[in-house]
């Protein structure tokens, strides 16, 4: 109230329409935030009784309305309030609040009063706020309207049309009439629900139509086997059983909770959604910026009491507690993957099984994560699944860069020796950077090129024999743009094995592509014009095994026909065991070679093939004909 120069009083003026719209708008997500605005304001005025009076249990009763033009109240036996406190609450909306007067403590207190309060006027066009004071002062009524009037009035000897005013309990009596489009937040159902989502865990008794919300907060508990409740939250929050549960506890800020890890893989852009309550009531569903990044694979609950709110209440303020807080989290989540490691490997690796690829795209990028999940994770190799930390530990990591090539060097790779398969996704860059991840780690790129050179050439006294095959293989595979190589290695049942690197295998495939005609067809041949001005090797190379007995009897024969016919068979054969396309140019080859194979075997001539026609078949095999 104001006072006039003639000593008369009026009502104080607030531009509630502005501070309406400011709070729609621009704060609040929705009206349904005025249930929670009002059980904080409950909640906040209990705990200021409790401080007074030790012991005191406290109550929030929610009346529903139960049809048009019924009222909605909230009532609390908190500590109450005076008219002076009213007034100067509510006068200048968010100057002060309850627990500034009260002298409470700000670490354990949620809610501005004032515009707690103003909050209703999302839903009502009045407010009215009956309140008696635990200090003893009369009760006083308070009632604002949607046009920025409201006034204030002591109850001392007077009767309201609910109550004698000399009766009312000590608390406070919040009650609306709502607007017809608020109907279904304030009907017993709409209510239920609100008051049970906000304030299930308020440390205050919530009673909806005498029904009791409130209840024990099973992310709290610090039992080994997590609870029926615990994990009923768990398939709530994650949306299936959770892989495990790890309980959070920062006590600098007062954080407590349990984060629950995903059962299934998911992509590490995807940002984690934490939930978030502060002091028992509902902060946020969809917290984002809780947990560290790298954490995207788990879902936390938690209640914090030294974490601060924004002036919405439905997000968390970036400062030093919550950066604070987020390195505690990310913490206890190292700590539990490094007790999966120690302690049980078998879950570790069903961990690993499920989000590893996620987690091999974060640790590229971040350190601190790389440092305690690389070791840790499972790799491919020549010899064998295994991890890269038990690849270090067995010697240099020696690994390629793409699939093509460790799939070439996996038929020849030397025993003892094992290849890492860096082709899938982030592992090649992860080798390379494993020295940091792992202390004395060593690590070697692998070429295609580098191991054919390394491996063992024939005897010296077969050395006339196996170049001569050479060139005559050569010679074979001249129109088929193949290069040749005899060397001795192992397992000698394979006769030979066709390599090339990554420019060749590019050149293969543009080729594949063009047959098809068209657009393309033109495109990707100007680009193999454009690698041959540049001088771009684009021969592969058939590496022939000396060891094999096939081979080592092509050596012998003096048939060129016969030679050919193999040498191209060997190369078809080669193409397809590496998993490498096939050109029309590869199939007439196989096609032709196979067809006077038949021939022979059956014991009828071959066609007569020229030279000329073995270097250079024709794209479609010739009726078959006899001499």
């Amino acid at each position: 109230m104001s006072t006039r120069a003639d000593g008369s009083s009026r009502p104080f003026q607030v531009h509630l329409g502005g501070i309406i719209e400011l709070l729609s708008a621009s704060i609040y997500t929705g009206p349904q935030v005025f249930i929670r605005e009002l059980l904080q304001n409950g909640c906040d005025a209990i705990s200021a009784r409790r401080e007074h009076e030790p012991g005191h249990v406290g109550t929030i009763r929610v009346l529903p309305a139960d049809g048009a033009g019924s009222v909605f109240a909230v009532e609390d036996d908190g500590i109450g309030l005076t008219a002076a406190e009213v007034g100067d609450l509510l006068a200048t909306v968010g100057r002060s609040s309850k627990r500034d007067i009260l002298d409470l403590p700000r670490t354990d207190r949620l809610g501005r009063f004032g515009i707690g309060l103003l909050s209703c006027f999302m839903v009502s066009d009045e407010i009215r706020v009956r309140s008696r004071s635990a200090t003893g002062a009369p009760a006083v009524e308070w009632i604002g309207r949607i046009d920025g009037t409201f006034t204030v009035t002591e109850l001392a000897g007077t009767v309201t049309a609910t109550e004698p005013a000399g009766d009312r309990p000590v608390g406070t009596r919040v009650e609306l009439i709502p607007r017809q489009a608020a109907a279904g937040l304030v009907s017993p159902a709409g209510v239920r629900e609100l008051a049970d989502r906000f304030g299930r865990h308020l440390p205050v008794r919530v009673t909806v139509a005498g029904e009791t919300v409130t209840r024990a907060a099973p992310f709290l508990e610090r039992t080994p086997v997590p609870s029926p409740e615990l994990r009923e939250l768990g398939r709530d929050v994650v949306g299936a059983e959770p892989f495990a549960t790890i309980p959070l506890h920062v006590p600098s800020t007062g954080t407590r909770g349990t984060a629950f890890v995903l059962p299934f893989p998911l992509s590490p852009g995807q940002r984690q959604s934490s939930r978030v309550y502060l002091g028992g009531m509902l902060l946020s569903e969809r917290t984002d910026d809780l947990l560290p990044d790298w954490a995207f694979f788990v879902r936390a609950v938690v209640d914090t009491t030294g974490l601060h709110p924004t002036a919405s209440r439905e997000a968390l303020i970036e400062d030093d507690a919550l950066e604070s807080t987020r390195a505690e989290l990310g913490a206890a989540v190292r700590r539990w993957v490094i007790g999966l490691a120690a302690q049980t490997p078998h879950r570790l690796a069903a961990f690993l099984s499920v989000h590893h690829l996620a987690l091999r795209a974060l640790v590229v990028h971040d350190d601190e994560l790389a440092r305690f999940i690389v070791p840790h994770l499972p790799i491919e190799t020549t010899e064998g699944p295994t991890t890269f930390g038990e690849a270090a530990r067995r010697g240099v990591v020696r690994y390629t860069r793409t699939v093509d090539e460790f799939r070439q060097l996996a038929g020849i790779a030397r025993p003892g020796a094992p290849i890492v398969n860096g082709g899938y996704v982030y592992d090649a860059e992860i080798a390379g950077r494993l020295p940091e991840f792992v202390p004395g780690a060593e690590v070697e790129i692998v070429t295609v090129a580098d191991e054919i050179d390394h491996l063992d050439v024939p005897p010296l006294a077969e050395r006339a024999a196996s170049r001569r095959l050479q060139e005559r293989a050569d010679a074979a595979l001249t129109d088929l743009d193949c290069a040749t190589a005899v060397r001795a290695f192992e397992p000698e049942s394979v006769p030979a094995l066709y390599v090339a690197d990554e420019a060749v295998l590019r050149s293969l495939r543009r080729e594949q592509a063009s047959e098809a005609g068209g657009f393309w067809a033109d495109v990707l041949g100007r680009a193999d014009e454009a690698a041959a001005a540049h001088g771009t090797d684009t021969a592969g190379r058939l590496a022939l095994n000396w060891r094999n007995r096939l081979v080592h009897t092509l050596a012998t024969i003096d048939d060129e026909a016969v030679l050919s016919r193999t040498v191209r068979v060997l190369y078809v054969q080669a193409l397809l065991a590496g998993h490498r396309p096939l050109r029309a140019a590869d199939r007439t080859a196989l096609t032709d070679a196979m067809t006077d194979m038949v021939h022979l075997s059956v014991g009828l001539d071959a066609p007569v093939t020229t030279d000329s026609e073995l270097r250079h078949p024709a794209p479609t095999h010739k009726d078959d004909h006899a001499e």
